[in-house]
């Protein structure tokens, strides 16, 4: 029943994982400018791969594995979305236009 549950378990944080990664992916592709694209690739793309890190720690089994990608997780959601806007804060300030479609530039009401 145990072994069920976390089969369970992990095929949906797999599919989930998959999901977002795919989001993602779609996101570079379609968005218009650099600042939309990273966006896609580090709030949907940090969460799809923080899933599917979750699901390898749980499929191990052990507990050492299962803590290691855990702090993996912990490590990736903390950390990716901060060097995103990082980047993105270099892009604006080295000329990286906005797209048409953007309405305001709040960085450059910041100057």
């Amino acid at each position: 029943m145990t072994e069920t549950l976390v089969a369970i378990l992990t095929a949906f944080l797999i599919l989930a994982g998959a999901g977002f990664a795919l989001v993602a992916a779609i996101g570079l592709n379609r968005l218009p400018d650099v600042y939309t694209r990273m966006h896609a690739a580090s709030k949907a793309g940090t969460v799809g791969s923080g899933l599917l890190l979750l699901a390898v720690g749980l499929h191990a089994g052990d507990l050492p594995t299962f803590a290691r990608a855990l702090a993996g997780f912990f490590f990736f959601v903390l950390t990716a979305p901060v060097s995103a806007h990082l980047l993105a804060m270099a892009a604006h300030k080295v000329g990286y236009p906005l797209s048409a479609q953007s309405i305001r530039d709040e960085m450059k009401e910041r100057e």
